[in-house]
């Protein structure tokens, strides 16, 4: 008995027009969501989401035209959804990586929950629902650039954000103390203080010398406010910030 082989680029075979689509929609899809991590300056970012994206359809797409030709064989059944459920739990393991604790703080979390996220747009677009994984992508930009705008105008929704604060100032006049006292005072906790003796070329300012500050502060008040305070303080010469989101 003969059998005659599908061309290459035959539907029939799971390799016509409509699966090119469909990758190269996850491509775009996953290269948003990948490019707007990137900004964010996460740790996966562009190539990472990306890759997820279309690995994720592609296996899709195998499980859904991978087996035509086992097909109506004695014995042999098919069921696309168990490649799928493999998907979604091997994806666990790139999202266990991102995720770390830091002095009881959790980190990666944010950026974990989008890699999942544009695992199931890949599916989406694999599975041939293409509106479903639009609307997914959509939503991720509504839910990281809209919401932490909603959370700064209601309090009780406001995201801590771990901040780096760099200071310089006198030697003497227990400027540090008062430094830690403004920031615990307002809310923040500090999470971690380095300091370095300089020489401090004053001439004959009489002063001894200054000391170099990088600390690190969590919390979820307006650190431009703490910074105009801390400027304000006898003994400091210098004060700016670094602020950056902190991943849920």
């Amino acid at each position: 008995m003969s059998s005659q082989a599908l061309p290459l680029f035959d539907p029939a075979a799971g390799q016509g027009a409509r699966q090119f689509a469909e990758l190269a929609l996850a491509l775009v899809l996953s290269t948003l969501i990948g490019a707007e991590r990137a900004v964010q300056q996460k740790s996966a970012g562009l190539r990472t989401h990306t890759l997820v994206g279309v690995g994720s359809a592609l296996f899709m797409e195998v499980s859904q035209h991978g087996f035509n030709s086992v097909l109506g064989m004695d014995g042999v059944a098919l069921d696309p959804s168990r490649v799928a459920a493999q998907i979604v739990s091997g994806i666990g393991f790139i999202g266990g990586g991102l995720i770390f604790v830091r002095r009881d703080a959790v980190r990666g979390l944010t950026t974990a929950a989008t890699v999942w996220l544009t695992c199931a747009i890949g599916m989406a677009c694999g599975g041939g629902l293409p509106l479903l994984a639009i609307a997914a992508t959509v939503c991720h930009f509504l839910v990281v650039r809209g919401y932490p705008w909603v959370s700064r105008r209601i309090p009780a929704l406001a995201t801590e954000r771990r901040t780096g604060l760099h200071l310089a100032y006198e030697v003497g006049g227990s400027v540090l103390t008062r430094v830690l006292e403004e920031c615990t005072g307002r809310g923040f906790r500090v999470l971690e203080v380095r300091t370095d003796r300089t020489d401090w070329d004053g001439g004959s300012s009489g002063r001894r010398g200054t000391i170099a500050v990088r600390m690190e502060i969590e919390g979820a008040a307006e650190v431009p406010g703490l910074v105009a305070v801390l400027a304000e303080l006898d003994g400091v010469l210098d004060v700016a910030s670094l602020e950056t989101a902190a991943d849920e």
